[in-house]
């Protein structure tokens, strides 16, 4: 049985996150309690999750020819994603998140690195693997012009394209117009999209957490409502979704259908530490829908 395609655009990042007791003041040194590196990048993590669901899965992206860039390499490889339009830029790093874990909070700091370096030249040396594509999913962790053009090809070209606005970035009106699917979340949406919510709402799926999901069918309001989940690391849950939903799309299935399938493989998401950890395969996704009811 074919595979269905699922092309993902986007960053790929090392996270390196550090837990303390307390935040260092200006100057300051202190001891760390732990520290580990874990895969990520919105772009790798949907890439991962829509290949564990079951997609032939390809990764357009950038790392750097630093040691990171080969085991970001190596760490997509491991998880089924084709990495044949991944390549590495001379004298860049790879792109890296510094994740500061106290009391309960986090502070974070993204270096683009080679992420940067995803632009519109190098995603259209790959229009034909984007034309074959059943889905497309783009985020916004890469240069928003890429995020345009991708969209742009993507419309002119027949390819469905889901456009993830995160992190919250405003994008032209005509960009969002294009896109065949757009899922922000609530506070994505409520940063984005209430002004524009009549032109755009049949384009719209937000994500509400534990709420669920929402979004329209003409003029109805429809909604998935959220599980009951025990939540370790909701870090992945958005990403989880968003592949997942390209995966159910690229296998024909009715929005409600992949709405519903990505809201439940979400929340299996949050179940283990780290973005990736806990995304799970299609068929824990179809236990879980089967003793929740859903199938």
């Amino acid at each position: 049985m074919r595979k269905p395609k699922v092309t993902v655009i986007g960053s790929i990042n090392m996270d390196m996150v550090t837990t303390t007791s307390k935040v260092p003041n200006q100057g300051e040194t202190i001891l760390g309690e732990t520290f580990q590196t874990a895969f990520g990048g919105k772009g790798a993590n949907q890439a991962v999750a829509a290949a564990r669901l079951g997609a032939d899965v390809a990764m357009i992206g950038r790392v750097g020819d630093d040691p990171f860039g080969q085991l970001l390499l190596n760490g997509l490889e491991k998880e089924g994603v084709r990495i044949d339009s991944v390549e590495p830029v001379t004298d860049e790093s790879s792109g890296v998140a510094t994740i500061l874990l106290s009391e309960g909070d986090n502070r974070i700091i993204v270096t683009p690195g080679a992420n940067q370096h995803v632009d519109s030249a190098y995603i259209e040396s790959f229009r034909k693997l984007i034309v074959q594509s059943d889905v497309v999913v783009i985020q916004l962790e890469i240069p928003l012009q890429s995020v345009d053009y991708t969209v742009k090809i993507c419309s002119e070209e027949g390819v469905p394209v889901i456009l993830n606005p995160a992190p919250a970035q405003t994008l032209p009106i005509e960009t969002y117009k294009r896109a065949s699917y757009l899922t922000p979340n609530e506070s994505e949406y409520n940063e984005l999209f209430t002004t524009v919510h009549e032109e755009l709402k049949q384009k719209l799926i937000v994500t509400q957490g534990a709420n669920g999901v929402q979004w329209f069918e003409g003029d109805e309001r429809k909604r998935v409502p959220g599980h009951t989940a025990s939540v370790v690391d909701t870090t992945g849950a958005g990403d989880t979704f968003n592949g997942a939903l390209a995966v159910a799309l690229a296998r024909k299935e009715s929005l409600e259908e992949a709405i519903t399938f990505a809201n439940a493989a979400a929340a299996l998401s949050v179940q283990a530490f780290g973005a990736q950890t806990g995304m799970p395969s299609n068929e824990q996704v179809k236990t879980f829908l089967t003793n929740a009811g859903g199938l």
